[in-house]
């Protein structure tokens, strides 16, 4: 009685995929920690803050807690656990269905929104001036930076961050560089001449539009390897096949 052996894999194709999983999984613990540091350093940089929102959002004061700075930045915290559940229906929805990505596409949408209509809500609050001073516009490039400031200039390239960063994730068109910086720049373009048609009482300046944009591009830089990742499956992904005619 004649005995075969069992095909296996090679040993060092063994140890090399081993290996594989176990920097994978190295990697997402080193994500997972920064992650959790980054949040911690937000909460503790913002604890004056939200401590002086929180009192009035909770007491149901909806101009202190959607009327300020401080008090969208407590909203925004305070509804991560809801975006999170957003996302986790969305994704089960998603893999019900069968489609692919699921995970990727909930949390990409989702992320989009939560992280940038905030910061849009701040652009667009009205100055104390509003609608009785004129429009004022600076169309002369870097002239501006001077007078934002360290906290001016980072608040700018958070406007679009989270757009940049997930966009090209969610949307294989805009898995490029260039293209993020065109969203980018549009869509301050358009928060500009918005403040400038409204009378916000804010300047329409060209350095809120490239210091927006930057932030856009700066977001999809370091999304970058994901959103590669997805194009270069979607490119090796095999054509279907053509219906039979008749």
């Amino acid at each position: 009685m004649n005995h075969t052996a069992s095909p296996s894999a090679p040993p060092h194709r063994t140890g090399r995929t081993s290996r594989a999983r176990c920097t994978s999984r190295t990697r997402r613990i080193v994500l997972l920690g920064l992650l959790l540091l980054a949040m911690a350093g937000a909460l503790f940089a913002l604890r004056r803050p939200l401590l002086m929102a929180a009192p009035m959002c909770l007491a149901g004061q909806w101009h202190g807690c959607f009327g300020t700075f401080n008090g969208v930045v407590f909203v925004t915290l305070a509804t991560l656990p809801l975006a999170a559940s957003v996302v986790w229906v969305l994704a089960r929805r998603r893999r019900a269905a069968g489609a692919s990505g699921a995970w990727r596409r909930s949390l990409a949408e989702v992320g989009m929104v939560h992280g940038t209509v905030p910061f849009l809500w701040m652009t667009m609050m009205p100055g104390a001036g509003a609608g009785t001073v004129p429009a004022r516009v600076s169309l002369v490039p870097l002239r501006d930076l001077v007078t934002m400031g360290p906290l001016g200039i980072g608040g700018n390239l958070l406007v679009f961050a989270a757009l940049g960063f997930f966009a090209p994730l969610r949307f294989a068109a805009l898995a490029s560089v260039p293209r993020v910086l065109a969203l980018g720049a549009s869509c301050s373009v358009l928060v500009e001449v918005a403040q400038y048609v409204l009378r916000l009482d804010r300047v329409s300046s060209v350095d809120d539009v490239l210091v927006n944009a930057a932030g856009a591009v700066l977001a999809a830089l370091a999304s970058r390897r994901w959103w590669r990742t997805v194009a270069k499956e979607r490119s090796d992904r095999p054509d279907p096949a053509p219906a039979p005619a008749g």
